[in-house]
């Protein structure tokens, strides 16, 4: 027992502690969780970047345009 904790307190402490099997199941989830969402993360920003340079080549070849005119 802990200096100056009272029996009743140390009991409520261990049963607070203890964890539930879907407290488990989350902590061994979170790691799939993380790497899927860097995941999707990813592959948000390469199709961002990939709209981005087209975009960029639509407006350069739109200039080249007015400029030949």
């Amino acid at each position: 027992m802990r200096d100056g904790a009272s029996p009743d307190w140390t009991l409520f402490a261990h049963i607070a502690n203890r964890a539930v099997m879907s407290d488990k199941q989350t902590k061994s989830s979170k790691g799939k969780t993380a790497t899927s969402r860097e995941d999707r993360l990813k592959a948000a920003l390469k199709a961002n970047m990939a709209k981005r340079k087209a975009q960029a080549r639509a407006r350069a070849a739109g200039s080249d345009k007015k400029e030949k005119e």
